[in-house]
């Protein structure tokens, strides 16, 4: 297999998009009925403004002409504490291989690229999501389930669901 794994620029934001639609469904169990268009809007928008300040990095795979992998990694930053004192975090997401090409190693070697993106930066506070699928590649790259974090379920007018 002749895979080109390539970092994405902005000429690829379609294609960025596009991908980052086909995960949220997979993900979410979305069937293709489902409206997308706010999240392929905002998206898009994400990605124009990401990648034109550099917080975020993605790679696509391609297979010639076809991309059948995918990963990126969002940078931001908090406040400093004692074990992360810059602050600097990176988030790993978007990750996903078509379903012909699992089990080859695509994933991994993505989400190798994109830590060591973040060892570049000098970030060492890296994170993701991890779908019961994704979990054992992540697992063996070395991710650990985080124990302490909490989340406020979503409010919509001004009522939480």
């Amino acid at each position: 297999m002749d895979l080109i794994y390539k970092k994405s620029d902005p000429s690829d934001i379609d294609i960025l998009t596009e991908t980052r639609i086909e995960v949220l469904r997979a993900a979410n169990r979305l069937s293709a009925d489902v409206d997308m268009s706010e999240v392929r809007r905002e998206s898009y928008a994400y990605y124009e403004r990401a990648l034109a300040n550099n917080t975020h990095t993605a790679y696509l795979v391609y297979d010639g002409n076809a991309v059948v992998g995918a990963g990126g990694v969002s940078f931001f930053q908090v406040m400093p504490t004692y074990h992360n004192p810059s602050g600097n975090k990176a988030y790993i997401m978007n990750m996903y291989t078509h379903p012909d090409y699992r089990r080859k190693g695509i994933a991994f070697k993505v989400l190798d690229m994109l830590v060591k993106e973040c060892y570049a930066r000098n970030i060492t506070a890296i994170s993701l999501e991890a779908t019961d699928m994704g979990r054992p590649l992540y697992e063996k790259y070395g991710f650990i389930k985080m124990e302490h974090e909490m989340e406020l379920p979503k409010i919509q007018n001004g009522e939480r669901k």
